[in-house]
């Protein structure tokens, strides 16, 4: 028996899921904004689920596995890219540290460009494959599908389309394994996001905050940076937001369409996140999706942790031996190496992958 949490944290909340001999005992979120004010708070829930067997906590852009008391420096700023050079507040950072002085048995999990179920070549001059939560999106999606369909895992075929409140992703998993990704930095704009950028605005910006990677999305085309997911469903028929409800539409489209070219016959189109749940979203998706396969929201088991927080739960149970063992060992995410730079081939980059080669 195995009792572990799986966390998300998300850009509007943190997520936590725990599962115990494989049935869901916490089901849970705290805003975000009152996490990076009070790290505690994920201490004092944890130490309310004890004892606990094993917890994948938040992993940014992801490590090849690693425990807590591995983590140092250098896989921070791995996990996190925040530059040295840096003033913005790494939320990140806060509470790992908190965990950090905890004696808590936390993972660190891996991104999608550290799969090595992904080819080399799909790698090139890329980094936002899917950060660490999306990947457990994936995860997740490859439990739904074997139990939806009553199939094994390498039965599993799929596109998914995880979209958060700040931002998308659409990961192509084949013979239920993880064979390519685009990450919300290079797939079309999310919902705060402004998703790949233009070379030339990323020239003329000069330098590039983390803050600026989380603007340009569909809340600031429809001029209203407070709009929440749910209103902007209920006023897509303005004409006001004509223009971000297109571009964001056809945005996820093509990416679909791009992803067709790694995995070619889906068996299905699953759609996770926050904004599917939207039903004005969740329709115009399905309707303009059925072109290229056929289109379901991911079951899942929870009521309140989004689709990651579960499947990082998924993935924790698997890493002790639960009933997701299989799971774990099939998709090979014990099996992930490298680093998020080693696959850039930009001369101004030679430095830092150096610095931060992997050892592996």
């Amino acid at each position: 028996m195995t009792r572990v949490i799986g966390i998300d944290p998300g850009t509007k909340s943190f997520d936590f899921c725990g599962l115990d001999d494989g049935k869901i005992f916490m089901d849970a979120a705290i805003p975000s904004e009152d996490i990076l004010r009070e790290p505690e708070l994920v201490i004092k829930l944890l130490k309310s689920a004890m004892p606990l067997d094993a917890i994948v906590g938040p992993s940014g852009y992801g490590l090849p596995l690693t425990h807590i008391t591995e983590i140092d420096e250098k896989k921070l700023f791995l996990m996190a890219l925040i530059r040295p050079d840096s003033k913005e507040n790494l939320g990140l950072r806060k509470v790992l540290n908190v965990l950090k002085r905890e004696n808590f048995n936390i993972y660190f999990i891996p991104g999608v460009i550290h799969m090595p179920t992904v080819p080399s070549y799909r790698k090139v001059n890329k980094i936002d494959m899917g950060t660490a939560d999306k990947l457990c999106c994936a995860v997740l999606g490859v439990f739904d599908q074997s139990r939806h369909y009553n199939i094994e895992y390498d039965e599993v075929s799929f596109i998914l389309v995880e979209m958060g409140y700040g931002f998308n992703a659409i990961i192509g998993v084949k013979k239920g394994q993880i064979v390519d990704g685009i990450g919300g930095t290079l797939d079309g704009i999310g919902f705060l996001s402004l998703g790949a950028m233009d070379g030339e605005i990323a020239y003329l910006l000069n330098k590039i905050d983390k803050s600026t990677l989380r603007q340009g999305g569909v809340a600031y085309i429809a001029g209203d940076e407070r709009i929440t997911p749910e209103e902007f469903g209920e006023r897509v028929h303005s004409k006001d937001y004509d223009l971000a409800w297109e571009a964001f539409m056809e945005g996820i489209e093509k990416g679909v369409a791009q992803m067709g070219i790694s995995v070619k016959e889906p068996r299905e189109i699953l759609l996770s996140g926050r904004l599917c749940k939207v039903k004005t979203i969740y329709d115009e998706l399905s309707k303009r999706l059925s072109a290229l396969g056929k289109v379901r929201r991911i079951d899942g088991f929870a009521k309140v942790a989004k689709e990651a927080a579960q499947g990082a739960a998924l993935i924790a149970d698997g890493l002790t031996g639960g009933q997701n063992k299989k799971l774990v060992d099939f998709m090979k995410i014990k099996e992930a190496k490298g680093t998020v730079l080693d696959h850039i081939y930009l001369k101004a980059i030679r430095e830092l992958k150096h610095k931060y080669k992997s050892k592996n």
